[in-house]
């Protein structure tokens, strides 16, 4: 698995189209949810794509605090191809992940927006849920926060 993260003004018009077609596949068509993915925060983002050979197979978009929260930087669009599931992508492309807001927005705690199904897996990377349960785009969902490793601004 080969991994590269890119802000998305370097983005390859195939790489964004892959992008973009794995989100597609699985937040719109799977989960069976209208919504615009499509947004300005892809603009200001970094993301983060593993690769089996050409084969785009899990992603997640590093968003820089002051976008989607004020204090917080936050990872969003976390995806994974139903073919590698199960197999540890999921979380090798969120250690990547981590990995990446350390060392792009240092200091900085990360907040998501987790499917409730999914906590215990987000809790196994030292994210802790925080306030109340809530539906976004139809489905359950919780806010969860990680500390930054590093002494920072929060």
């Amino acid at each position: 698995m080969t991994f590269l993260v890119k802000h998305f003004s370097e983005l390859s018009t195939i790489e964004l189209y892959k992008l973009l077609q794995l989100r597609e596949a699985i937040f719109i068509i799977e989960q069976n949810c209208i919504y615009q993915d499509i947004d300005d925060k892809d603009l200001h983002s970094y993301h983060v794509m593993a690769f089996d050979d050409n084969i785009l197979v899990a992603l997640t978009r590093l968003v820089p605090p002051k976008i989607s929260y004020d204090e917080y930087a936050s990872i969003g669009r976390v995806a994974t191809h139903i073919d590698y599931r199960g197999k540890g992508t999921g979380r090798k492309i969120m250690e990547k992940s981590l990995e990446q807001c350390e060392l792009l927005f240092p200091g900085y705690n990360i907040k998501i927006s987790a499917q409730s199904y999914l906590i215990p897996f987000y809790e196994s990377l030292q994210f802790e849920k925080w306030g109340s349960e809530y539906l976004e785009d139809g489905l359950p969902h919780h806010a969860m926060i990680r500390h930054s490793l590093q002494f920072g601004k929060h």
